[in-house]
């Protein structure tokens, strides 16, 4: 099997899939690109996304930027700091080749038809549609004709929104199947308030789609918890640094951060995926005995006591007779001498 259909078989595989946004953090250094790429590495992501564009086509000149934008850089418009962020067709050739080197899967988000074409052509195995195109229908119309899986973003969206959406792309031949739907909340950084964890729920239910989450909150615990109600993609933004200059480094996760949401999530993954069968698991069999109590005799007895609550005490170990069973042991006949703090066998008693 070659790289490419090893990494479109990703989607079907069951654990969730982890992708770390790395979007426009590198700054339009192609160098701090690489370092984003190895942070994803190291942290065990199954793939490093980026952001497809050509600046002139995704915003006007009159295009204005959003709040968190400008708290980073007011005199510059929107368009003008798309155009310090966009990467070149070559680039994301090299950035591709450098994550099939490190063993690591290669998305970009695209924002335009030309950008979607430019992926298409890399062999990219899957399309992610952001936010902001949930309404765009010729975009849209034009990944689904590429055959590929897409997630789609729905920050800023309605539910009606992601049915438009949905109706879209598979009207225009994508199989429901191939589908992923984020719940998203787009502000950087999101409110704890704002993020309504419920409607990814809701959107698997309504829509009957595969559903995961796109974060922009601070830190990572509503990731995990995500995972933890059954999200099977997770996007998360990170940086190398998050003091650095960009619309999107101070929302994003730095390089321990990320390894440590990683872990965290693998974790979670494992402790929801029991069959949900109420019984000892294997690593707490031997502690049963350590933690239980049996019945055990309170005071030295001799042979043909007629044992009584009085004679007993219920300790540790739990390897005798369990307390559930002393109705069955009161009024039965001692066959031999027990001391104090005698484990209380069935052998000892007649009948």
């Amino acid at each position: 099997m070659d790289w490419q259909s090893r990494q479109k078989n990703e989607m079907m595989k069951e654990s969730v899939i982890i992708i770390a946004e790395a979007g426009v953090n590198h700054n339009g250094d192609i160098n701090k690109a690489f370092k984003l790429i190895d942070v994803a590495v190291n942290a065990g992501v199954d793939y490093v996304k980026f952001q497809t564009f050509k600046a002139e086509k995704l915003a006007s000149d009159k295009a204005p930027k959003a709040r968190y934008q400008l708290e980073q850089d007011e005199d510059v418009g929107q368009l003008k700091m798309l155009r310090r962020l966009e990467l070149e067709s070559a680039a994301h050739i090299e950035l591709q080749s450098y994550c099939r080197d490190k063993k690591i899967g290669f998305l970009s988000s695209a924002f335009d038809e030309e950008s979607v074409d430019l992926l298409d052509q890399l062999g990219v195995p899957i399309f992610k549609v952001p936010s902001g195109e949930i309404t765009n229908k010729p975009y849209l119309q034009h990944i689904a004709g590429k055959g590929k899986p897409v997630i789609i973003s729905t920050g800023m969206a309605f539910m009606s929104e992601i049915k438009d959406a949905l109706k879209v792309l598979t009207e225009s031949g994508l199989e429901k199947e191939a589908i992923t739907v984020l719940h998203c909340n787009t502000e950087y950084p999101t409110p704890m308030k704002d993020v309504n964890l419920k409607a990814m729920l809701a959107i698997k239910d309504e829509l009957g789609v595969s559903v995961g989450y796109s974060d922009h909150t601070l830190g990572i615990e509503i990731p995990i918890a995500a995972v933890a109600l059954g999200a099977k993609v997770i996007e998360k933004h990170f940086t190398t640094d998050r003091g650095l200059p960009g619309p999107d480094h101070k929302a994003s996760l730095e390089p321990e951060e990320l390894k440590a949401m990683v872990n965290a999530i693998r974790n979670v993954e494992l402790a929801i995926a029991g069959d949900g069968i109420k019984e000892p698991s294997p690593s707490e069999i031997n502690n049963i005995n350590v933690a239980r109590k049996s019945i055990h005799i309170r005071q030295e007895l001799t042979a043909g006591t007629v044992i009584k609550p009085r004679h007993l005490i219920m300790k540790r170990p739990g390897n005798g007779i369990s307390p559930m069973d002393i109705d069955r042991v009161v009024g039965k006949t001692l066959l031999v001498d027990l001391g104090i703090d005698s484990l209380l066998l069935w052998e000892h008693l007649k009948g």
